[in-house]
């Protein structure tokens, strides 16, 4: 684990099941129709009680690329799901780091509305979707710099599922930190 103080706000990168993790909310890398999938959106279904976030997803009506939306945390020891839309990799030219970047700023925004304090991200987009994980890693962290400093704030965790992407994540929390 790394965690890294910044202003009131410690950010952490770990490596664990990000449905068992106690905060406030959790981010799931969802789809644009917010339907349970592979990966961590289909372990968050399962573990929220799937037939309850599929009514409550149903009743948003989908989420553009880039953006995000709220539901409850049902069965999850979090109290809200944050469900981002992070783009699939094409080649780096479809504006795939802003779309990124606006999934966590927009999950941030709706987080805040919400009071919460502590919430935890997986990689978004770095699954089946392709996002290159150094490029992913790097965005992710700047946008926790920048939440971090609005003082909204006290925990944010950039959850890894394996111990090679939490390096990844460890080593942009600590280049990005210090520059």
């Amino acid at each position: 684990m790394t965690t890294v103080r910044h202003g009131d706000t410690a950010i952490e990168v770990i490596t664990a099941d990000i449905t068992t993790l106690k905060v406030d909310a959790v981010v799931n890398a969802a789809n644009q129709q917010l339907k349970g999938g592979g990966g961590v959106d289909g372990a968050i279904h399962r573990a929220a009680g799937k037939a309850r976030l599929q009514e409550a997803c149903r009743a948003i009506g989908g989420c553009p690329t880039g953006e995000a939306r709220i539901t409850d945390g049902f069965d999850l020891p979090a109290r809200h799901i944050v469900h981002a839309v992070g783009p699939r990799w094409k080649d780096g030219t479809k504006d795939e780091d802003d779309l990124l970047a606006g999934a966590y700023r927009h999950s941030f925004a709706l987080a805040a509305e919400h009071a919460v304090r502590s919430i935890a991200f997986p990689a978004i987009s770095t699954g089946i979707y392709g996002f290159p994980k150094d490029r992913a890693a790097t965005i992710a962290v700047s946008q926790c710099l920048a939440a971090a400093d609005s003082g909204k704030f006290e925990r944010i965790v950039l959850c890894c599922f394996s111990s090679e992407d939490a390096e990844i994540h460890a080593s942009a929390l600590t280049r990005e930190a210090t520059s």
